[in-house]
């Protein structure tokens, strides 16, 4: 499996049945470092020299986090907005060279509500342009992206097998 950083970012995660359930699947994988920001940077002051040398040693960067108004919880934001440098999208050889990601997002709205015809007239992919958009202009390639719906209502069941689905296409042990 490649050398992978989970970048999971919740402001509420406590509270979050969906997600303490999902992140039980990184659990005693290899090679995989799990980084929770809120639990690591509560105060909202990224070490982002230390954050930039760290990325450089993954080859894989997986972006798990609950759709926050429409958008990513605003210390995901933060962290990407610090630690990604506008430099380097001319530098052949910088940090995120090489990589490839992953997006795991979670929302408590049915699905129908985020199409094009649904209640909010756009869809989850949509609103993630911004994150994909920055990682494109860094060349990071995004090799998957889950959207969860009704999150919060999910079984465990249902849970315990879309965490198996995401572990099996990103090829998680």
């Amino acid at each position: 499996m490649k050398k992978t950083l989970v970048i999971f970012a919740h402001p509420y995660f406590e509270y979050s049945t969906a997600n303490l359930e999902l992140i039980k699947m990184y659990d005693g994988v290899e090679n995989l470092e799990f980084k929770d920001l809120y639990e690591e940077y509560p105060d909202f002051h990224i070490a982002t020299f230390r954050e930039r040398k760290r990325i450089r040693t993954f080859e894989r960067l997986i972006f798990h986090f609950p759709l926050i108004w429409f958008g990513l919880p605003p210390l995901l934001k933060l962290w990407i907005d610090e630690v990604f440098d506008m430099k380097w999208i001319s530098d052949e050889d910088h940090p995120l060279t090489n990589k490839d990601a992953a997006i795991i997002v979670t929302a408590g709205g049915k699905e129908e509500y985020y199409q094009k015809d649904g209640v909010y007239g756009t869809t989850i992919p949509e609103l993630m342009k911004q994150l994909t958009l920055s990682l494109k202009v860094n060349n990071i390639e995004v090799k998957e992206f889950f959207a969860l719906y009704n999150a919060d209502d999910l079984k465990e069941n249902e849970l315990k097998e879309i965490s198996q689905t995401i572990k099996t296409k990103l090829k998680i042990r």
